[in-house]
């Protein structure tokens, strides 16, 4: 099977999290390359009554060039953590799996984290833990050069067959089917089940 390469996410989307799933633990996550602005290092989009909303984990001085995304600080001069847990709230406080999961997802907007990558690996766990999935990846320590058979999905613009089954999906009724959202997503809607849904996954 081939390595999959991954970028720390923040809150990845289901084709982030269906990779480090069904990649069978021959997955690493780089902490060592260079920070890539507006992407799913800090971004990640959740579905609300009026359409899919991103949610932008603010940070300070991204924009200097070739930051190992290692070194990137949150930035907590602004109240991101309240708007994006207000958000998620009235995103999905009515969806099946909400109250299962809303403890260990609002200590994320509880306290602070110095560094975006640690932010986001402590995510990670919390976030497989709650699929019931065992943790099956490696963190590197150094930049990773792809090797021709590796799955490298560090690039922004990806080149993948990604397709995932259809799930329910809040505002259903009024809103059209959005794909790829958030895990969040996913996990508000399915709940135990998510784990079954990103096993499905066609990658």
């Amino acid at each position: 099977m081939a390595r999959v390469i991954l970028p720390s996410a923040y809150w990845g989307d289901i084709e982030y999290v269906a990779r480090l799933v069904q990649a069978g633990g021959d997955c690493v996550i780089d902490l060592h390359e260079h920070y890539i602005k507006r992407s799913l290092r800090n971004r990640t989009e959740i579905m609300t009554a009026n359409g899919t909303m991103p949610l932008s984990v603010c940070l300070s001085h991204a924009d200097r060039p070739r930051t190992p995304l290692c070194d990137v600080r949150i930035d907590y001069s602004k109240r991101w953590q309240h708007q994006h847990w207000v958000a998620i709230c009235s995103a999905y406080r009515s969806s099946p799996y909400f109250d299962m999961v809303a403890d260990v997802i609002a200590r994320f907007y509880e306290r602070e984290w110095r560094f975006l990558a640690d932010y986001n690996t402590e995510i990670l766990h919390a976030l497989l833990a709650l699929c019931g999935i065992a943790p099956r990846f490696t963190l590197s320590e150094a930049y990773i050069e792809p090797q021709a058979d590796d799955i490298d999905l560090r690039p922004k613009k990806r080149t993948t067959s990604f397709e995932a089954p259809r799930y329910f999906q809040l505002f259903s009724d009024r809103l059209p089917f959005a794909e790829n959202l958030s895990i969040l997503d996913l996990l508000m809607c399915e709940g135990v089940a998510t784990a079954d849904v990103l096993g499905s996954c066609r990658l």
